[in-house]
């Protein structure tokens, strides 16, 4: 027979049983879907991932320290001194270009956490005060969306002046372009509303438009006392000098708190390019887990593929006898069953394709899915192979069928 003969006879052995043919094509396109659908899940995830991390600068160092110190909880007396708390010294020292000549911007930071914001009768426990300088609002991409900054001077003369993170302002003002030059209350003090940040994605489970930002020394003079810093935010100059810049960071920190040479460093300082690196990896895995578990129901279609091939091999044995008889050679037996298989694999393959196109459009538990182009063709791919793998054992079993044991079975 001719390939197209026995393409024609392959499709009339599937449509003899309508049913079972749209069972087997319906169990092989829940395979192919669930791999694409779960690998754009997987990659939409880490994407939005690395678009939050790229978001806040590849270049980003925080120094914190591991020695004591570094922030203040509201109702203590105050953080103790210790030899190796960051002070605004160091972010002096660090912005010095002649001492880190890799280093763009310094900001250092303070923090106060569970303040109370009051706007007349209405009332916000914020859940981060940050006391900074200017510097850390590129640094660390965090803009403004409403009004202005505070500026160096504001810091200078330690203003009274506070942005306010977006739910904050909502929280305050119900509308956050009211808030601007209105007076609140965080604790006892009278602050004047600067301007409210642009809203940032969440990367945690914190809130992070849940924030008051002001001048440090307006922070340390009505907030938080005059304790050490929480961390240090520096900014490389270039995104490949990046580790240049933390070995500047760390070598001028240990020389400065006289780190002796045979103790482990104090100093925790977080690579916001090594973070994405990790982050990328991670999705990645994550993404490669899901396809391995979509898969396993490739599989169990393949199996399905099987079964039902064998049952079909069973019911038309005594036609496969006939057409032995009547001069069918073994390959051409052989050939026509593992088209129908190939094609139920293929169909399910199309239809799991066409459902995943629709079903990636829309978000999955939170998830933007990112639609991977070569998912698709791995899918089908997968999904031939299937077909061929296990319609092959059928396919041998109804081609090495002796034509007298096949007219002979009832």
């Amino acid at each position: 027979m001719s390939p197209r003969d026995l393409f024609g006879a392959a499709l009339r052995g599937l449509n003899a049983n309508k049913l079972r043919s749209l069972l087997t094509i319906l169990g092989v396109s829940i395979g192919v879907g669930a791999v694409i659908v779960l690998v754009a899940v997987g990659n939409g995830s880490g994407k939005a991932v690395q678009a939050r991390l790229e978001a806040m600068g590849t270049n980003l160092l925080t120094v914190s320290t591991t020695g004591g110190g570094g922030g203040f909880q509201r109702g203590q007396a105050g953080p103790s001194s210790q030899q190796y708390s960051l002070t605004l010294a160091d972010a002096t020292a660090l912005a010095d270009e002649r001492l880190a000549p890799d280093v763009s911007a310094v900001a250092p930071v303070m923090t106060s956490s569970g303040a109370t914001a009051t706007n007349g009768d209405t009332s916000y426990t914020v859940s981060q005060v940050i006391g900074t300088t200017p510097e850390y609002m590129p640094a660390t991409n965090t803009p403004v969306g409403i009004g202005a900054s505070f500026t160096q001077q504001d810091v200078d003369d330690s203003e009274r002046v506070v942005l306010l993170g977006q739910t904050t302002a909502t929280e305050l003002f119900t509308r956050p372009a009211s808030a601007v030059g209105q007076t609140i209350q965080l604790g006892a003090i009278d602050f004047v509303v600067r301007g409210v940040l642009a809203s940032k994605d969440s990367t945690g489970f914190s809130d992070p438009n849940a924030t008051a930002i002001m001048p440090i020394s307006t922070l340390r003079a009505t907030q938080a006392g005059y304790g050490a810093l929480s961390q240090i935010v520096v900014q490389a100059a270039d995104t490949d000098r990046v580790d240049t810049a933390q070995a500047e960071v760390t070598q001028l920190l240990t020389a400065r708190h006289q780190v002796p040479a045979d103790q482990t460093s104090p100093f925790r300082i977080t690579n916001s390019a090594q973070i994405l690196q990790t982050s990328q990896d991670t999705a990645a895995t994550f993404t490669a887990l899901l396809a391995t578990v979509a898969a396993i129901s490739l599989v169990v279609g393949g199996i399905g593929v099987t079964n039902i091939m064998l049952v079909t091999v069973t019911e038309r044995t005594r036609e496969i006898g006939i057409r032995k008889a009547l001069g069918a050679r073994r390959r051409t037996i052989l050939g026509q069953f593992l088209i129908e298989a190939t094609l139920l694999s293929l169909i399910g393959g199309a239809v799991g394709v066409g459902a995943a196109l629709i079903v990636t459009r829309f978000p999955l538990a939170g998830v933007e899915p990112v639609l991977v182009p070569s998912s698709i063709g791995l899918a089908l791919g997968v999904s031939a192979a299937v077909g061929l793998f296990f319609g092959s054992m059928p396919a041998h079993r109804a081609a090495g069928l002796r034509p007298i044991d096949a007219l002979r079975h009832e």
